[in-house]
């Protein structure tokens, strides 16, 4: 799973996408956390700074603040998650994705 476009940081993966930067969580933060109950994901258009507060998750383990591995504009985020916190759960940790980001320096993903 391991490359060039993909990097983990913090129990989150990032992966660019050839436009973007999706962040999810990792195989290890699903375990950690166990099941998976609420997200409260960033709003769209909304900055971040590497190191910022960007997703909190409550979970039957712990309530976990995930700070945000880059520095970028939120362009989207994982509709399926308000719809059913489950995809979190998931097996597979590529549907467990949060959101993407754009306007990334890849000097900063390059060094993660």
């Amino acid at each position: 799973m391991a490359g060039k476009h993909l990097k983990k940081k913090d129990n989150l993966w990032i992966l660019f996408n050839g436009k973007e930067y999706c962040v999810g969580l990792t195989k290890e933060a699903q375990e950690d956390l166990g099941e998976i109950t609420f997200a409260n994901l960033p709003k769209i258009g909304k900055s971040y700074q590497a190191g910022d507060a960007l997703v909190e998750v409550e979970a039957e383990k712990a309530v976990t603040e995930f700070a945000s591995p880059l520095s970028g504009t939120v362009s989207s985020v994982n509709e399926k998650i308000s719809e059913n916190i489950a995809v979190l759960n998931d097996e597979d940790e590529m549907t467990a994705w949060l959101l993407s980001f754009k306007d990334v320096d890849a000097a900063e993903f390059d060094a993660l």
